[in-house]
C-alpha cells in the first residue's frame, strides 16, 4: 500500500481538511507523513504589497515611502512564515501523538513544482493535495496547484475537495423571514 505520504498543505481551511484525510489514511496503512507547506505569494492569506508597482516606476520619488512599504511587507511576510511553521509543528505533533511518524518542511517557490520535486526527492508513494474547485476562467487566470500536481507528480495523487458551504437561495431566505 502506501509507505510515504506527502501532504501538501496551506494555511487555509482546506489545509486542515487535507491534513485530517491524510492522517486517517496514514493511520490505516501505517505510512509515514511529510507535511509540506510551500511559501508562495499565490497562497490565499499571504501578504500582498499594495501600490508597490507604481512606486517602482519612479524610484526617485518618495524613497522613504517605498522603503517603508518594503519594510512593512517583509515584517508581514516573516509573520506569515512563522504562522505557517507553527501550524506545521502543531499538525506534526498531532500526527506523532496519534502514532504516525511525521515530519515537516516549508520551502519557498512555485507550489505545484515544489510539491512534485519534494515527492520525488523524498520518495513519496502518494501526494495528498487540496482542491478548491476552480474551473473555467478562474482556473485559467489563477491556476490550479492540484491540476499541476496531478499531471506532473512522480507518484499517485489524492485530491481532497474543499468543503463547499451551502448557499441559501432567495426562496429559502424568504421562508425564514415569513
Amino acid at each position: 500500500m502506501f509507505r510515504k505520504i506527502l501532504v501538501a498543505m496551506d494555511s487555509s481551511y482546506i489545509g486542515e481538511h487535507v491534513f485530517e484525510e491524510a492522517l486517517t489514511l496514514a493511520k490505516a496503512t501505517g505510512a509515514s507523513m511529510m507535511l509540506l507547506h510551500v511559501l508562495s505569494s499565490e497562497e490565499e492569506g499571504s501578504p500582498k504589497i499594495a501600490g508597490f508597482s507604481s512606486l517602482d516606476l519612479y524610484p526617485e520619488i518618495y524613497p522613504e515611502v517605498r522603503e517603508e512599504i518594503v519594510m512593512n511587507y517583509r515584517k508581514q511576510w516573516d509573520e506569515f512564515e512563522g504562522k505557517c511553521l507553527d501550524l506545521l509543528r502543531d499538525r506534526t505533533a498531532k500526527a506523532n501523538t496519534q502514532g504516525v511518524n511525521a515530519e515537516f518542511t516549508q520551502i519557498p517557490g512555485s507550489p505545484g513544482k515544489i510539491i512534485c520535486e519534494q515527492a520525488l526527492n523524498w520518495g513519496a508513494d502518494l501526494i495528498v493535495v487540496g482542491r478548491r474547485g476552480r474551473s473555467g476562467l478562474s482556473e485559467l487566470l489563477l491556476g490550479s496547484v492540484s491540476n499541476y500536481v496531478l499531471h506532473h507528480a512522480p507518484c499517485s495523487v489524492l485530491t481532497v475537495q474543499a468543503i463547499v458551504h451551502k448557499i441559501e437561495t432567495a426562496s429559502e431566505k424568504e421562508s425564514v423571514v415569513s
